[in-house]
Parts: C-alpha cells; sequence; structure tokens
C-alpha cells in the first residue's frame, strides 16, 4: 500500500521528497546549532536562549500563520520558506568565518554577542519553519485520498524520521569535523532541493483561497470550530505540555552528551539516530497499530510510555541505555503523532485547516520555548546546591514526572468517539 500511493500519485512523491530534503537539513541543523552554541558557550543559559529562540515562533507566530495558509496559495508559501532557509543558512556560514577560532575561550568577550547573533538566525530559521511545516500539514489531504491519510502520515514521518534524525545528525557530526560551517551549507543545498520538488506539485485549484472576511474575523471563525471540540482542543493542550517537557530535556541533552556521556560530535548523532530508528518503525507500524486497538486505545500506550525513557535517562550515564531510551521514546511519539494529525485531517474542513492546525500548533507548540527555557534556569539554578552532573540530570527527572501526570488526566478526560477506534 505504501510503495503502491508514492508509485501512482505523482503529486504526494513530490511532496514525501521535498519533506525527505528539508528534514535532511533540519536534522543536521538539530545537531549543528546547539553543538555550535556549545563551541561558543558551555553556560546552559547561553544554551538554553538558543533553543528558546528557535521555538520561540511557534509561540508568537502560529496563530497569525493559520489564517495565512488558508488566505494564501500554499504552495507559494512553503516554497518561499525554503528559499528564506537556505538564505539564512548561508547567512550562518558567514556568522562563522567571521568569528575567531572555535570553540572560544571562557574569557572571550564575543562569546554573548556570539550567541545573540546565532539566537537571531535561529529565530528567523523557525520562523519559516513555522510557515512551512503548518502549510506542509493542510496540503496533504488536498492531495491524497482521505482513507490514505494515515498510510502517508506514516510513511510522511518514517521518512522525516530517517532523514531528520536517523540520516542528519550523523552526517552533520561528521560535516563538523571536515569544518564547522559545513553543515550550514549543506542545509541551503538541501533547502534549495526541497523548494524545487514543492514547486513541481500540480495543487488542485482552491476556490477558497480568496478571502470573504477580514484577517480576525477569519481567524475567530477557526477559533470557534476548536472552541467547539473539546477532543481536539484537549489534545493540542496536552501536546503542549509533551512538547515543553520534551524541549526541556533536547536543550540539555547537548551538554549532558559532552559531560555526562563523554560523546564526541559524531557519537551525539548518533544518540539522535537511536531515537530517529524509533521513529521510523514507528512511522511503519503505528498506522496498523491504530488501526487495530482503535485511535484511544493507542494514545493511552503512547502516554504511559513517555515517562519511562526520561526516567532511564535521568538514572544512568550509559550511553548505550540513553540510546535505548531515546528509541523507545520516539516510537512512542510516532504513535501519538499518527493518530492525532490523522484525526485532525478527517475532521476540519479543508477551507479552516490551516487556521484550526495554527491554533492547535500555538497550543502544542508554543509552549517549547517555555521548556527550553525552564531546563537553562533548572540546570542553572540547581548546579550551585547539587553539582554539575546532578544538575544535567534533573530536567530528565522533571519530564518524567510531568509526563506521569498527563497519563493520569487522559485516563479520565481522554475519550475518543466510539466511531473513531475501530
Amino acid at each position: 500500500m505504501h510503495n503502491l500511493l508514492l508509485r501512482q500519485n505523482r503529486n504526494y512523491r513530490l511532496l514525501f521528497t521535498g519533506s525527505a530534503l528539508s528534514n535532511l537539513g533540519d536534522g543536521i541543523a538539530a545537531l549543528a546549532f546547539p553543538w555550535l552554541a556549545t563551541m561558543i558557550s558551555s553556560n546552559p543559559i547561553h544554551i538554553a536562549i538558543v533553543a528558546f529562540a528557535t521555538r520561540l515562533p511557534w509561540f508568537l507566530l502560529a496563530l497569525p500563520a493559520g489564517v495565512i495558509t488558508d488566505r494564501a496559495d500554499r504552495q507559494r508559501l512553503m516554497v518561499g520558506a525554503d528559499i528564506i532557509r537556505l538564505l539564512l543558512s548561508l547567512g550562518v556560514v558567514g556568522i562563522i568565518l567571521g568569528s575567531p577560532a572555535l570553540p572560544l575561550a571562557e574569557e572571550s568577550g564575543l562569546r554573548l554577542p556570539l550567541i545573540l547573533a546565532l539566537a537571531s538566525v535561529a529565530f528567523f530559521l523557525g520562523t519559516a519553519e513555522v510557515f512551512r511545516d503548518n502549510t506542509a500539514q493542510t496540503v496533504l489531504p488536498m492531495i491524497v485520498e482521505p482513507k490514505d491519510l494515515e498510510s502517508a502520515n506514516g510513511q510522511i514521518w518514517s521518512i522525516e524520521q530517517v532523514m531528520g534524525s536517523f540520516v542528519g545528525p550523523p552526517v552533520a557530526g561528521l560535516l563538523i569535523a571536515l569544518a564547522v560551517p559545513a553543515p550550514f551549507g549543506f542545509d541551503a543545498v538541501m533547502f534549495a532541493l526541497s523548494a524545487w520538488c514543492l514547486w513541481l506539485i500540480a495543487f488542485p485549484l482552491r476556490k477558497e483561497i480568496r478571502a470573504r472576511a477580514g484577517f480576525l474575523a477569519e481567524f475567530k471563525d477557526g477559533l470557534r470550530w476548536i472552541a467547539r471540540h473539546a477532543l481536539i482542543l484537549r489534545l493540542a493542550v496536552m501536546l503542549g505540555v509533551l512538547n515543553a517537557l520534551h524541549t526541556m530535556t533536547l536543550t540539555i541533552l547537548v551538554l549532558y552528551a559532552q559531560e555526562v556521556l563523554l560523546t564526541s560530535a559524531f557519537g551525539y548523532g548518533l544518540l539522535l539516530t537511536a531515537g530517529a530508528a524509533g521513529g521510523v518503525l514507528g512511522g511503519l507500524v503505528c498506522p496498523a497499530i491504530a488501526r487495530r486497538i482503535g485511535n484511544g486505545a493507542s494514545l493511552f500506550v503512547a502516554l504511559s510510555i513517555f515517562p519511562l525513557p526520561y526516567l532511564v535517562i535521568a538514572a544512568t550515564s550509559s550511553a548505550y541505555l540513553v540510546a535505548v531510551a531515546l528509541f523507545v521514546e520516539m516510537l512512542a511519539a510516532l504513535l501519538w503523532n499518527v493518530v492525532t494529525v490523522s484525526y485532525r485531517q478527517r475532521t476540519i474542513p479543508n477551507a479552516l485547516l490551516g487556521r484550526v492546525n495554527g491554533i492547535y500548533r500555538f497550543l502544542g507548540w508554543g509552549m517549547m520555548p517555555l521548556g527550553a527555557l525552564a531546563a537553562g534556569l533548572i540546570v542553572s539554578g540547581a548546579e550551585p546546591g547539587i553539582g554539575r552532573e546532578a544538575a544535567l540530570r534533573l530536567p530528565f527527572l522533571c519530564a518524567s514526572l510531568g509526563c506521569g501526570i498527563l497519563l493520569a488526566y487522559a485516563a479520565f478526560r481522554l475519550r475518543f468517539p466510539r466511531q473513531d477506534a475501530d
């Protein structure tokens, strides 16, 4: 079924390829940005600033991006976002080439200015990602039949994990070893190729592109729709908490890997690759799991798993156990994603999909910058009292506790309609 969809649907094949290329660039940046930040400074607050800037656009722009997605030409919006990311990646190359030799000395007065410059580029890259990713989810139902959405979403999530977390991080580690600017130049090429693939897609004509009302009125239409659908609203809020907790751990993971696990850039990339392997497997098997046990049971299984990997990471100094924990966490995350994304795409009317997705992602992704800041504050605040290593473990323990609370909430409040659980 998966191969048949790719062979027979040219537009889906181009979207799939564009997603693969774009996410390879994202995966390389996911390692290269924090690793570059640690070459500038080892201060956890500085590392958190870069992570915060990367995620802040989801809080500031997810809502207007949803309205713009429904009003604009979705194809041009995605292509433009990739071109902007191409230019910004070249901007990072310029920052590196214009800086002193890395890593910077601790006493260097350039640490904070360079961190702020890197954070500024990260913010604008995140801004382009908001528009690109929100639009990408809204176009899939335009080129894939409703009956194929789980398969298409599972396949796209799989290739995004393969390229973004399985291939991207170790490639980034090798490129950094070759030359610090190399991963960002490679990113620029990937975003250019992604833009070209998206430009070749023949989208069906959208009659609802032209706005029938003002910006605020259209936003209120999306707000009213999601307010009437309690299940989707609850899923959005739960996703926000999950993403905040995940971002908190991911922000500190780069320092944890360097100082506790003693990994190189390539070794850190392999850790992220282990997580991606769980995502790849999840993308392949989770659609079948959801069909077999139903949407509600699938989400409860995912929520039951989430606390365990964070607890393992908080308690171990073994890179192998951390790799296994990341694998399991991402497998559970893919089960959550396949169910919730497909449910939204099937339930939300196409004319409102951009706006409602924007609101959903504001709630679900807008809390990520708070998680990034929390990571820096927790480690910096705890370090004087409990020491550096224990402080680096603390965010993972907090994430495990938070996921346990979400599981208890879901047991009482998360109910899918019976017809969606067969």
